[in-house]
Order: structure tokens, then sequence, then C-alpha cells
């Protein structure tokens, strides 16, 4: 065995999710689909969408919520946005294409992302979708294109942060001067709605700041007559994956013995938040910006200022996780190195130099009998690339895996299980599968599947 037991780290998890991992659906999937497998809670979505729609109308605070779709390409999470009412953000015509394909109004649609294309641009102002414009040479493409389509652009414009001055998104304060007299001098073909930012990072007190910042500059828009009545603070709401004492353990004890070949990384997505999802957006309208003496909260309602918030992962938590099935375990001094039918391209974290930590959850293919625990094992793909590894970290597993079981990777579904993915040697990307649970909640009712949409 390792000098010292690598510190466990399990994912919370639901109800919901606890039911599928005790079903035989996970490994009669497995059977008819082949390979791996990523699994997709709608239900999830829909309670995260209501949770953060709570916290505003609980601040007194009007807005709209945006689901990021950058964060997952599956169709039903935009099923569901179009099903309730939400926009969508969108980055490219192609993720425009299919937010309109599945019934998401043109004019519940926000185009983000610098320098848009000309066909984005294009079919935006034609759908009448509010373009976040980065860049003055981008504004001035969207005032062409209004002109050429005889229609009136709506539009936000993005603000370089203060805090974060390096970013490479934004209008600085000379820029942001410059737009409005352009929008100004071009009424008609142009409709200021508002101002946006790009923010890195889950930091509260920014976040706050520069939405205060930006009430301001809606009433300096308004004093050359323009619109101006909505604030984007954009998405940057965290996710809590994993417990408090679990994650203080772990970054107190995790030292690169407990790694594959003593792999070591420079930094993780902080797993575990205290304040996380729609308690974040909460954080922020009640936090007083730099400047001001009333909330964010408070600001936004004197100034009759709307918030918009596009959340990607936050709206996905808990709505998905990815499923790999053991090909091949061989034996390494005091632990073991697993082989699964996949490659990390999906479970995105090791492609970003990291690690996805939140430990997967072993599903026996047979029974365990009397198989030692637990038993320290890493997971590699099945590539022949030497850096390909699901999992570096030697996670303590109950039991020793072996071949035919499945390992289960929890809430996946923002980011993590298609941002990168590809096929490599061929080999086909995990289909998704649509997990609805039926009305009739008694013992013998069991959930029901299907494929989801997305080709």
């Amino acid at each position: 065995m390792t000098t010292s037991a690598p510190p466990s780290l399990p994912a919370h998890t639901t109800d919901e999710v606890r039911s599928v991992l005790a079903d035989p659906l996970l490994q009669e999937l497995h059977h008819g689909l082949g390979g791996p497998y990523h699994l997709l809670f709608p239900g999830r979505f829909d309670t995260n969408a209501a949770a953060f729609r709570a916290a505003m109308a609980q601040a007194g605070v009007d807005g709209q919520i945006y689901f990021a779709k950058k964060a997952n390409k599956a169709a039903v999470y935009v099923e569901r946005a179009a099903a309730l009412g939400l926009g969508v953000d969108v980055a490219s015509h192609g993720e425009l294409r299919e937010a309109l394909a599945h019934g998401v109004r043109g004019t519940d649609v926000v185009v983000t992302g610098p320098a848009k294309s000309e066909q984005l641009l294009r079919v935006a102002v034609l759908q009448g979708a509010l373009v976040a414009v980065d860049a003055l040479d981008e504004l001035d493409r969207v005032l062409a294109v209004a002109s050429d389509v005889g229609r009136t652009a709506r539009v936000l414009l993005r603000r370089l942060p203060s805090v974060q001055p390096h970013s490479r998104f934004g209008l600085d304060a000379g820029e942001t001067e410059a737009a409005l007299r352009r929008c100004a001098d071009r009424d008609g073909a142009v409709d200021l709605e508002g101002f946006s930012f790009h923010l890195s990072g889950y930091d509260v007190r920014q976040r706050a700041d520069l939405a205060g910042e930006s009430v301001r500059l809606c009433r300096r828009a308004r004093e050359l007559g323009l619109r101006a009545d909505r604030v984007s603070i954009g998405g940057g709401f965290a996710v809590d994956y994993v417990g408090a004492r679990d994650w203080r353990r772990f970054s107190e004890e995790q030292r690169p013995e407990h790694y594959h070949a003593g792999k070591a990384f420079s930094g993780f997505y902080p797993y575990h938040s205290p304040v996380a999802g729609a308690d974040a957006l909460r954080a922020v309208l009640a936090a007083t910006p730099a400047g001001e003496h009333a909330s964010l909260a408070g600001l936004l309602r004197s100034a009759g200022v709307r918030l918009l918030v596009e959340p990607g992962r936050a709206l996905l938590d808990q709505a998905g996780c990815t499923v790999f099935a053991v090909q091949g375990v061989k034996e390494r001094e005091g632990y073991a190195i697993l082989t699964v039918d996949g490659t990390s391209l999906s479970l995105s974290e090791q492609w970003f130099e990291s690690e996805y930590l939140p430990e997967p959850v072993l599903v026996p293919g047979t029974p365990y009998g009397d198989r030692d625990g637990p038993y320290p094992a890493c997971v590699g793909a099945a590539t022949c690339l030497e850096s390909d590894l699901l999992t570096w970290r030697k996670v303590p597993f109950p039991v020793r895996p072996a071949a035919g079981d499945l390992l289960v990777y929890l809430n996946t579904a923002g980011y993590q299980m298609d941002s990168n993915e590809s096929p490599f040697h061929e080999l086909p990307l995990p289909p998704k599968v649509v997990i609805e649970h039926p009305v009739d909640q008694s013992a013998a009712a069991r959930p029901r599947w299907r494929l989801d949409r997305h080709p």
C-alpha cells in the first residue's frame, strides 16, 4: 500500500441519482449502447431555474435568466429553457440555430462572445436577439447589418472590468463613451438596452461592484437619450460539488504520492463552495456596491434597471453524470490502474491541465463477493496517450474494481461531459441519455429513458 492513504472526496448527489445508481438500468444501457454514455436529468435543471427565479423575487428585483448554452451541447436543456420561458446565451451561429430550433424565441436570446461573425450578427438582428457588443468595430458592424436588413439592433455594451484590466473582453472607459455617442447618433438603427461584463471567477464583491458601476452607466446613457434599462452580470455562480469537511481534509492531506506517477497540479476548481448557485445570486443582490449606500437590489429597483444573469454550470448542478465501463485492471505497487472504455476528452478537466476531483462511484458488474477493500486506483483511458488519464488520483474505492464494473462520475453536466469531446481513435462520442422518472413513485416504478435528440 502507499505510505499514506489517499483522502476520499465523495461527491454530493441527489435521491434521483441514487435511485438510478441502484437500478439495473445502468448496466442495461451500457450493454445496449456498447460504450460510455452521459445521463441527463432535466428535472434538476427545472429545479435550479426555479431557485434562481426565487432569489430575484425575494430581492424584489425584475430579471431574466439566460441559460449559457456553452455549458452543455444537449438539446434537452434548451428545450427546458424554452418551456420554462428562460432565455438562452449563445456565442455562435450554431448555438443560435439550436436555440431557435428548440423553441426559444429570438427575443429571448442574448448573443455574447468576441468578434461575432457576420452570419451570426445578421441572424441575431433579424430575430430580435440582444447582442452584447464587445468592441467598437463590432458596434460598427452591428449598425451596418441593422441598416442593411432594415431592423433596429438591440445591444448591450460589454465593459472591460476594472478589476481584470488585462481581460481580452470588453470596452474600456474611453471606448464605452465613444460607443454611447455612436448609439446616440444612430437613433433608430440601434436600441441600447444597457451594459454587461465578463468577469472570471466567483468573487461576490467584485460582481456586485461591477453591477453597481453598470447601473451608474445606465444613468449616464439616459442623459444621452438612450434607453439603458438593464444590466447583465453574466454567470460565475459557483457549484458546490463536495462537502466542506471532505474538501478541507483533501486540501490539507493531498500530496503527489496520492497521484499516479507523482503527478502534481498547479490548481483545482473550488469543488466546495459555501455560497453557491442561487444563493450566490442572493449574496450579490444583498451586497452594497463600492461607492453606494444601498444594496445592489435596492439600486436596481430605484433606477428601474432589469437584472440579466447567464448561469451555465449552476443551472446544470446535479443535472447529469457520465458512465464508463472498466475494461481492464493493471496492478502496480500498492494501487491499480483501471482502463475504461472512453477518454478524458469526455471529462474535460484533464485537458485544462487539472483534475476532476469528485470521485466516481463504483457500480459492480457482478456481486462484490470477497473482493478486498478499500482499494486505491487511478483511471486511464482506452487510448495510446501516456497522459490520457481520467483520474490521476488514486481513488480509494470500497473494493478492488474489476472488468465489467461501471464508474459513474457524478455532476458532470456543467462543462465536463462534452466541452472537449472528440472522436479520437475513431471512438464514437458517448451518447446522451435523458432520464425521466415516472409520476408513479411506487417501488416498482422504474426511471424511463430516451436518447437526447442532438446529433
